[in-house]
């Protein structure tokens, strides 16, 4: 069974996020999408939100399970028996540090390879940042996340 890991903070979750999954899905018998803990970055949403956020956006897919993880990434993935660690390109510099990170997981665990996906263009300028800082101000981003989002985000401003 090839399992496979796409982390990230989804904070909130985006339909930039949800293109990654939807086409990655497919290639695996089993996409866990995972929710990075790091106790040291404010976040808007808590982990739970997020995971319900995520889980509800995600049940169209039978094989997509949703999780969260404290630590390295790498080391998840083993405990899970993640062979595979899925990540998406926006851009050349995401590309850039997304390598670096490759190569570091692979010197801790060459049984782990990073297999990227190029965002959709349409979907490439959408990240959780700049969604965070619309609905700040009061702008509507049902175009950018999931309907489950614009939900949670009108009861948190």
């Amino acid at each position: 069974m090839i399992k496979a890991v796409y982390s990230g903070s989804f904070d909130p979750p985006t339909l930039g996020h949800l293109d990654i999954i939807r086409r990655a899905a497919p290639m695996f018998e089993q996409l866990v999408v995972c929710i990075g803990v790091n106790p040291k970055k404010q976040t808007l949403f808590s982990v739970q939100d997020r995971l319900d956020l995520l889980r509800q956006a995600t049940s169209e897919f039978g094989n997509v399970d949703v999780d969260s993880c404290a630590g390295l990434l790498v080391d998840y993935c083993r405990s899970i028996g993640a062979g595979v660690i899925v990540r998406g390109l926006r851009s050349c510099s995401d590309f850039d540090y997304e390598s670096q990170m490759a190569l570091v997981n692979r010197a801790l665990d060459s049984g782990i390879e990073t297999v990227f996906l190029l965002a959709d263009p349409a979907k490439s300028f959408i990240s959780s940042s700049a969604v965070r800082e619309m609905a700040l101000f009061g702008r509507d981003v049902s175009q950018f996340v999931p309907d489950c989002v614009v939900h949670a985000m009108k009861s948190v401003h």
